[in-house]
């Protein structure tokens, strides 16, 4: 599996580029602000041919290029319904363009990417979730868990820690996870030194 992530914008959200192997098709995860020319820059040193955009939730500043790029490569951008209202029109919103995600697996790109909901920093906060040929699994987990820290919530805060722990904490330990800001980290990293998760049962 090959996976190109980098940060832009001026809250520097990473956006990822998920594919089955190098070259061929991919998707874009969380298509940010600012990201337009980085993107095409790594999509053209690849070989890749974006299908599909995904968006762990829908806050600018990790959709706020899908317009632009939808238009540009004419693919959908899959977000939580719940999520569909912190979409501007401003902001260049396609409404014809828009899938909506539900639970269970999305196969994109020769990838199976499960899609867990995980309410708490937004309503439509989701995660997804994928294993390689070789048996590597990761989790691009937006703005819910980061790298010793969790996201601020949109409203009750326990919302955000029973998603994490419903839906994160109980994967392996060894699970790679890739978050909507700053650098990568492992669910056993998290579970042994987040201190936002102490006390949470995960």
């Amino acid at each position: 599996m090959l996976v190109v992530g980098f940060p832009a914008g001026p809250l520097e959200a990473n956006c990822y580029l998920l594919a089955a192997d190098g070259g061929g098709e991919c998707v874009i995860v969380d298509p940010g602000e600012d990201v337009v020319e980085r993107l095409e820059a790594a999509l053209a040193e690849h070989g890749l041919t974006p299908v599909a955009m995904l968006a762990t939730h829908g806050h600018p500043d990790h959709v706020a290029s899908a317009a632009v790029i939808g238009a540009r490569h004419g693919i959908p951008l899959h977000l939580d319904e719940a999520d569909r209202p912190l979409l501007v029109s401003d902001a260049g919103e396609r409404k014809d363009g828009i899938v909506p995600l539900v639970d269970g697996p999305l196969r994109l790109a020769g990838l199976e990417i499960s899609v867990s909901r995980t309410p708490g920093h937004t309503a439509g906060s989701v995660i997804f979730g994928l294993t390689s040929a070789e048996g590597g699994r990761i989790v691009l987990t937006g703005d819910s868990l980061f790298a010793g820290s969790i996201g601020r919530s949109s409203g009750d805060g326990g919302e955000l820690v029973r998603s994490l722990g419903a839906k994160v904490m109980t994967l392996p330990d060894d699970t790679v996870v890739l978050p909507g800001h700053g650098p990568a980290t492992t669910i056993g990293q998290e579970r042994a030194g987040n201190p936002f998760l102490a006390g949470t049962g995960v």
